[in-house]
């Protein structure tokens, strides 16, 4: 299961693992759970289960038949540090990534306790970026644990940004994506909370990424802040991109 993305900071998605549950405010209107519901009406075989945890273990070994450098978002339709995934499954996710070390993964988390728990018992290769979800000022203790976890990359997806967040400490933290929440439903989001976090960034020398400004028709609204569109990336990537000129 891996399907070109139309996620702005990403490429592809690979999910080994599909079905959630719902933690935290941010969770509320889920697209994973929504999309989930929809492909299980649609019989397809992957989504059987609905939104329940589901491994596919035939899925583990994907990115290594893709030879052209992508950056790979990692279960975009679960957490892989769900407290129903076993660690033995994470550890087979974290070698097939450590082999395929052309590509970047990038993953996010919303059970950052699980993650600090765990990471000493994985390997973090340069090219496995690691982040939290962060919707407001509840979740604050997220990056703090994400700060301890040895990956390369750590960075903050702060979407959907439901609160204002004033004091983010960034220390530690290489990248944040911002965006607001989109669909039936979707909770606003002030502008004045985007601009705080960007100069936060821009203060601590932070890559930013404003991704949308989300709402119900999210293309009607579309993602320049201030005249312009953010679209930074860690500096590491400037050495992935030369690795991937030379394999094009």
């Amino acid at each position: 299961m891996a399907t070109t993305s139309n996620i702005e900071w990403t490429e592809v998605t690979w999910n080994p693992v599909t079905g959630c549950n719902k933690i935290s405010a941010g969770c509320k209107h889920c697209y994973a759970a929504t999309m989930a519901k929809r492909l299980h009406a649609m019989n397809n075989p992957r989504y059987i289960n609905e939104f329940k945890v589901t491994l596919h273990n035939d899925l583990i070994s994907t990115p290594l038949k893709w030879k052209k450098p992508r950056r790979i978002f990692v279960n975009s339709m679960s957490d892989l540090f769900h407290k129903d995934v076993p660690i033995d499954f994470i550890r087979s996710v974290f070698e097939t990534m450590e082999k395929a070390h052309w590509h970047t993964f990038q993953i996010l988390t919303k059970r950052s306790d699980r993650l600090l728990e765990l990471s000493n018992q994985l390997p973090w290769p340069q090219n496995v970026w690691q982040g939290v979800s962060v919707e407001d000022s509840k979740v604050l203790h997220r990056i703090d644990d994400l700060r301890n976890v040895p990956a390369q990359i750590r960075f903050l997806s702060v979407e959907p940004l439901i609160g204002p967040i004033d004091q983010l400490n960034l220390q530690g933290i290489h990248w944040v994506i911002v965006g607001g929440e989109s669909g039936p439903g979707a909770r606003p989001m002030d502008p004045e909370w985007v601009r705080t976090i960007r100069d936060q960034c821009i203060s601590d020398n932070v890559a930013f990424f404003f991704k949308q400004w989300g709402g119900v028709q999210k293309h009607r609204n579309g993602r320049v802040l201030d005249g312009r569109l953010w679209s930074e990336y860690p500096n590491i990537l400037a050495d992935i991109n030369v690795k991937k000129n030379k394999l094009d």
